[in-house]
């Protein structure tokens, strides 16, 4: 009774500390860009802001899981998140657009190191049994982070300002770390050397592409479901310009849309929380490979608010199963031990296609009708889905996609 009840206190903080430093995160976002946009009048300068986030994946994720997979994890986040917290606070009073450049850079290389930290640590701290239920809280509580953020940035800005916005962000940052203290610690000492050089991290990435090779139908899925992600970026980048320009709508009622698909995250994330004993792990992928695309074309192919609706909803429906599916496959079939490392190469690669595929559809986007871009590139990011789903649900591969053991 006493190892449930740790368990579940164990659990319950986690997710707490993941959701206030989410929340934080989405207020601080929408206040910088309202800082930038006001300090510059420039679009151009507030889409830079977007570009150093792959940027700063680029230039982490070189040597980055070579220090994840060595160091204390939950020493890293607690350290990570006082380090951004500190950073963030500086933001309101610099009157330089460089300056505020090269500072969100830094707290985009944090949180590039974070992200997969904090998978790596709750790995550590979740059974196997009960991954697909937490990872599908942690869907919803990052949801509700969607939602809400913006919401109280907007009730800040009425309040105060973008400024007071930026400090709420550091403050909750400090309360994850102070969260995250109260955690377990689970590094283990001795398998592997402290040491970081060069060639403990070209003797990783050597190690991690020989893994790759030896296990090739877990990479080939990862790769594939790191190419929704670009999928998605990409053609999110097209969102509010095709709501506005093509559908005609106005900026509130864009919003409302948004509003909208976070709704349909929360409302897949509750269903997989519900269900988790019930739904297979490539079930869940396939649904939200097919889904999340074919969301995106009813989007495209749209005249109005009402099916415009429709496509956010279905698409951030189906995304949460995807993302609760995978998440779980990875966590049961990467050895922890070498997690940093494999996810934060294969990143490299995800980030890159990222920045190259934003840019193909924004410059096709200038050359062309807006909403010829985003259906062909819906239908592509269909036909990767397709490809998935038939992948996922081999039956030789069945294997892979075991859980409720452990």
């Amino acid at each position: 009774m006493e190892g449930t009840w740790e368990r579940w206190k164990n659990t319950s903080l986690l997710l707490t500390g993941i959701g206030v430093s989410n929340l934080g995160a989405w207020i601080y976002l929408i206040a910088l860009n309202l800082i930038v946009l006001e300090m510059t009048g420039s679009p151009l300068a507030v889409s830079v802001l977007y570009i150093l986030i792959p940027l700063a994946a680029m230039f982490t994720n070189f040597w980055a899981g070579t220090m994840i997979d060595r160091w204390n994890q939950k020493n890293m986040m607690i350290g990570l998140d006082v380090f951004r917290a500190g950073l963030i606070g500086i933001l309101p009073f610099l009157d330089s657009l460089l300056l505020i450049y090269v500072l969100v850079f830094g707290i985009n290389v944090a949180s590039a190191v974070f992200e997969p930290a904090s998978i790596v640590y709750m790995t550590k701290l979740v059974p196997k049994g009960d991954r697909q239920r937490f990872n599908a809280l942690r869907n919803f509580i990052n949801s509700c982070g969607f939602i809400l953020g913006p919401s109280i940035a907007g009730a800040l800005f009425m309040v105060g300002s973008p400024s007071l916005a930026i400090f709420i962000n550091a403050a909750a940052l400090c309360i994850s770390a102070m969260i995250i203290l109260f955690l377990p610690n689970l590094h283990e000492q001795g398998k592997i050397s402290d040491r970081i050089d060069i060639h403990s991290v070209i003797q990783d990435w050597k190690k991690i592409l020989a893994y790759s090779g030896n296990h090739k139908y877990i990479t080939l899925i990862y790769i594939l479901f790191g190419g929704v992600t670009v999928f998605m970026t990409g053609l999110d980048s097209l969102e509010a310009a095709f709501a506005i320009e093509v559908l005609l709508l106005d900026e509130s009622t864009y919003g409302f849309l948004v509003s909208i698909a976070g709704a349909g995250i929360i409302a897949g994330s509750l269903i997989n929380a519900m269900f988790a004993k019930y739904l297979k792990i490539n079930m869940l992928m396939g649904l939200g490979v097919i889904g999340t695309p074919a969301g995106y074309l009813f989007f495209a192919f749209s005249t109005d608010f009402t099916t415009a609706a429709i496509g956010f909803f279905l698409l951030t429906f189906a995304l949460s199963f995807a993302n609760t599916g995978f998440l779980t496959f990875y966590q049961n079939n990467i050895p922890v031990e070498i997690m940093g490392r494999f996810s934060t190469i294969f990143g490299l690669i995800e980030a890159a296609c990222i920045i190259l595929l934003t840019l193909i559809i924004g410059i096709a986007a200038e050359m062309m009708d807006i909403r010829l871009v985003y259906i062909v590139g819906s239908f592509l990011f269909l036909g990767l889905g397709l490809f998935s789903n038939m992948l996922v649900q081999g039956k030789k591969k069945r294997k892979y996609y075991q859980l409720n053991e452990g």
